[in-house]
């Protein structure tokens, strides 16, 4: 909504949210959320044509154009626990459209929902409508967390779905007319609304599929003493593949990989394809083996114990260029390394030291496995007394520390298991570290030391 308000400073933008103290935040000078230059979008149409208000009532009754972007999480209980969308907001906030328009109104979808929920939308718009005329769009997001202004400035598709009407197609230009205040038409694609739903679950599912494709190589990779980043460059030159999202890593993370990819496998259970959804099951289950793979490894190599030893955790973000922790491997790995026992010091430039606690607070419920997290200032303090250092986020910053130092302070054998491939490990291995990075060949040292079962 900021870029729409950034390239269109005729429309007036308003965010509406139930948080008062979220609205007071993207109204004060420190936004809710982190992410590369939406400050600068922000505050400059911030009061001119972008306005963020609590009143969440009568600016949906004023407006033309209604974006809903409610959370969709996965179901935690009931059918479906685990894999199908809890549509609970959106329901929610469908039936507080219909309740306050008094005009007819364009109601686009932004949230990522299964496939059919537009269908279900306008039932309940038409039955609680009084009598006002609506047409619900399918406009899905692309963007990426960490480039995601500059992906909306220059996007490489819009996706707009509709119904195949006149009143439809008319919705449809209607928005696309929009977009094309600044996106080449040929990137505007249109579709059925159908189309449009897929289409974005399928796009989340195919990415999380190439990470967990050359996460599983680089299981293979170790054991064979191939180098996971050669094979990679080697695969992805050839132009049918190509080479992005084909970093070998500790898994994926993210508040969208998992749960679509999950929506998918329940769409495909729920459409008797059982085949399909093993199929995608089957993307989520490599991830979840790529991070505990990644805890066994830790523990195997420094002897089979990790019990009351200091591990150092540097990132706790799912990826750099981001403060979101949802799904974030180090979680798992953080609560697996407290499950043996250790005591785990976590540094992410972008995290605070509340979200860090409160995410491993499941796992460190009893008042001794608290008291076994710490949350350092740096990268240093994180790693003073450690046995092992486990990079988890790849920010830049750790590429450019001072390893030699890290390495004066931490006990001896000192480890460094590198799950995001950002050290040079011919570096480290001079400077005396025993060094683990995934889908490498391994030290003599872990070569003989294979992961525990």
């Amino acid at each position: 909504m900021a870029v729409m308000a950034l390239k269109c400073p005729d429309i007036e933008v308003v965010v509406v949210d139930v948080s008062r103290p979220r609205i007071d935040a993207w109204n004060g000078d420190h936004l809710p959320i982190f992410e590369p230059g939406l400050a600068e979008v922000v505050k400059a149409r911030r009061g001119k044509n972008l306005f963020f208000t609590a009143d969440v009532e009568r600016h949906v009754a004023d407006a033309d154009i209604v974006f809903v972007s409610v959370n969709t999480p996965t179901k935690t209980r009931g059918l479906g626990a685990g894999k199908a969308v809890d549509l609970a907001y959106w329901e929610s906030a469908a039936r507080m459209v219909a309740d306050v328009s008094h005009s007819g109104k364009v109601v686009v979808e932004k949230s990522t929902v299964p496939v059919r929920t537009a269908e279900a939308i306008e039932k309940i718009l038409a039955h609680n409508g009084h009598g006002v005329e609506f047409q619900v769009l399918s406009n899905p997001e692309f963007l990426a967390e960490g480039t995601a202004v500059g992906d909306l400035l220059c996007p490489d598709r819009v996706l707009i779905g509709g119904r195949d009407s006149a009143a439809g197609r008319n919705a449809v230009q209607t928005l696309r007319d929009v977009y094309a205040r600044w996106v080449p038409v040929d990137r505007i694609i249109t579709t059925n609304l159908w189309s449009a739903e897929l289409s974005k679950l399928a796009a989340n599912a195919f990415l999380a599929q190439r990470v967990s494709s050359v996460n599983a190589i680089s299981a293979l990779c170790e054991a064979t003493g191939a180098d996971v980043t050669e094979v990679a460059r080697a695969v992805g030159k050839d132009p049918r593949i190509g080479g992005r999202f084909l970093d070998a890593g500790v898994g994926f993370g993210g508040s969208c990989f998992q749960k679509d990819t999950l929506s998918l496998v329940y769409a495909c259970e729920c459409s008797g394809l059982p085949e399909a959804a093993g199929y995608w099951r089957q993307v989520v289950a490599m991830n979840d083996y790529q991070k505990s793979r990644f805890v066994r490894r830790v523990v195997s190599s420094m002897f089979n114990t990790v019990a009351g030893k200091k591990v150092a955790v540097l990132g706790f973000a799912f990826k750099k260029g981001t403060g979101d922790t949802r799904e974030s491997p180090a979680i798992d790995v953080c609560r697996g390394l407290l499950g043996e026992r250790a005591h785990v010091s976590v540094y992410d430039p972008m995290v605070s030291e509340e979200q860090i606690q409160r995410d491993l607070a499941p796992a460190a419920a009893p008042a001794k496995a608290r008291s076994r997290v710490a949350v350092a200032r740096d990268a240093y303090e994180a790693a003073r007394g450690a046995h092992g250092v486990c990079i988890l986020t790849e920010w830049d910053e750790f590429r450019a520390l001072d390893y030699r130092r890290i390495h004066g302070g931490m006990e001896k054998p000192a480890f460094v298991f590198d799950g995001r491939n950002v050290v040079d490990a011919g570096e480290l291995r001079e400077m005396g570290f025993v060094v683990y990075c995934v889908g490498k060949p391994l030290d003599e040292w872990l070569s003989h030391m294979p992961a525990a079962a």
